[in-house]
C-alpha cells in the first residue's frame, strides 16, 4: 500500500512539472495601468496613450463614417458591434470574458493591446525588474513590430502604407530614467 502511494505521488509530480500550464493571465485595464505609469517618473506614459489614436479607436466605430464602411463591406451590425471591427479596435475582443472582465470597450486600444494581460507582472515588484515582469506576461512592443500589422495590414477598409518607424515615434513612451 505504502509502495502504490510513492508511485501515486511521484506519477503526480511528473505530471505536474511536464504538463504545460492552462492559466492565463487576466487583463487589468488601463485604469490599473495608469495608477503608476502618469507621473513625471514613468514619463507620463499615460497622457501619452490618452492623446493617441488608440485610446479613442472604439470611439472611431461610433462615427457615420465607420457606419458607412460597415454598410458598404456588408456587415449586418453597426461597427461598433461587429466583430470585424472590434478586433482592432478594442483591447481583448474575442478572448474569454472571464479574462478581459476589467476592459473597457470605450478605452479602445489601451496598454495590454501591445504590452500583454497585466494580472501577473502589474505588481511594482515584478514590474522593476524587466526579465522578471517579461516571464510573468509583459510584451515588450518595441520589440516586435508584428504586434503592430496584426491590426495596421491591408485587411483593414482604411488601410494606409504602414511605417513602424513613424507610428512608434507617434506613441512611444519610453520611461526616462530607463533611457538614461
Amino acid at each position: 500500500m505504502k509502495r502504490t502511494v510513492e508511485v501515486a505521488v511521484v506519477v503526480a509530480l511528473v505530471l505536474f512539472l511536464v504538463t504545460p500550464s492552462t492559466a492565463q493571465h487576466k487583463y487589468v485595464g488601463v485604469t490599473m495601468c495608469s495608477a503608476c505609469h502618469k507621473t513625471e517618473k514613468q514619463g507620463k506614459q499615460f497622457d501619452i496613450w490618452k492623446s493617441s489614436k488608440h485610446a479613442s479607436a472604439f470611439k472611431t466605430l461610433e462615427t457615420p463614417k465607420a457606419e458607412e464602411i460597415a454598410k458598404a463591406k456588408g456587415l449586418k451590425v453597426k461597427a461598433s458591434e461587429a466583430p470585424e471591427c472590434l478586433t482592432c479596435h478594442v483591447t481583448g475582443y474575442g478572448v474569454d470574458k472571464a479574462l478581459t472582465a476589467a476592459v473597457k470597450v470605450q478605452d479602445g486600444v489601451q496598454c495590454e493591446s501591445c504590452h500583454g494581460a497585466g494580472s501577473d507582472y502589474k505588481s511594482i515588484p515584478v514590474m522593476k525588474d524587466k526579465a522578471k515582469a517579461v516571464a510573468a506576461g509583459l510584451t515588450i512592443a518595441k520589440d516586435d513590430p508584428k504586434l503592430c500589422t496584426k491590426c495596421h495590414n491591408s485587411e483593414s477598409p482604411t488601410y494606409k502604407e504602414f511605417k513602424y518607424k513613424e507610428a512608434w515615434e507617434k506613441i512611444n513612451h519610453p520611461v526616462p530614467l530607463a533611457t538614461k
